[in-house]
C-alpha cells in the first residue's frame, strides 16, 4: 500500500524533533552557533531522516560560521545539489537524494581543492562512529 502525503508528513513529525522536521521538511536553519555538537572521534555523519551516508569527519572543518562545515560529501553519498533563490540571494542547496531532506547549503569559500563548503545544519545529521 502506498503512503500518502500526510501520512509520510505524520511518520516525519513522529520520528524527528521539532526542530529537525523544520529543516529537513520545510527547509527552514537552525540558528547559528546552536548546535551542541557531535561527539568526537572517526565515523560517518548520516542524514537524520534516512540515515543514508552523507559526509566523514575527516572532510569535518571549523569554518567559523556557526554550522557544521564539510569540504566535501563522500565519494557515493546521495546529495544533491539545487539552486535556491529565497531570501533575495542565489545559492546552491544541498538535499539527501534519498529522502529529500533539506541538509543546508554549499558555498565556493572552503577548503580543500574544490575549495568547497558545504554548510550543514547540524541537526539534519546524526553521527555515527567508527566501529573500531
Amino acid at each position: 500500500m502506498t503512503r500518502t502525503t500526510d501520512e509520510r508528513d505524520m511518520e516525519w513529525r513522529a520520528k524527528l524533533s521539532p526542530l529537525a522536521y523544520a529543516v529537513t521538511r520545510h527547509a527552514a536553519t537552525e540558528s547559528p552557533f546552536s548546535h551542541a555538537g557531535f561527539a568526537p572521534g572517526p565515523g560517518t555523519f548520516t542524514c537524520v531522516c534516512c540515515g543514508a551516508p552523507l559526509f566523514a569527519t575527516d572532510a569535518k572543518f571549523e569554518s567559523g560560521c556557526g554550522w557544521p562545515a564539510f569540504s566535501a560529501p563522500l565519494p557515493e553519498a546521495p546529495v544533491q545539489e539545487l539552486r535556491d533563490v529565497s531570501h533575495g540571494m542565489v545559492r546552491t542547496e544541498v538535499r539527501c537524494a534519498e529522502c529529500a531532506a533539506h541538509l543546508g547549503h554549499v558555498f565556493d569559500d572552503g577548503p580543500g581543492p574544490k575549495g568547497l563548503r558545504y554548510c550543514i545544519n547540524g541537526v539534519a545529521l546524526e553521527f555515527r562512529p567508527d566501529k573500531s
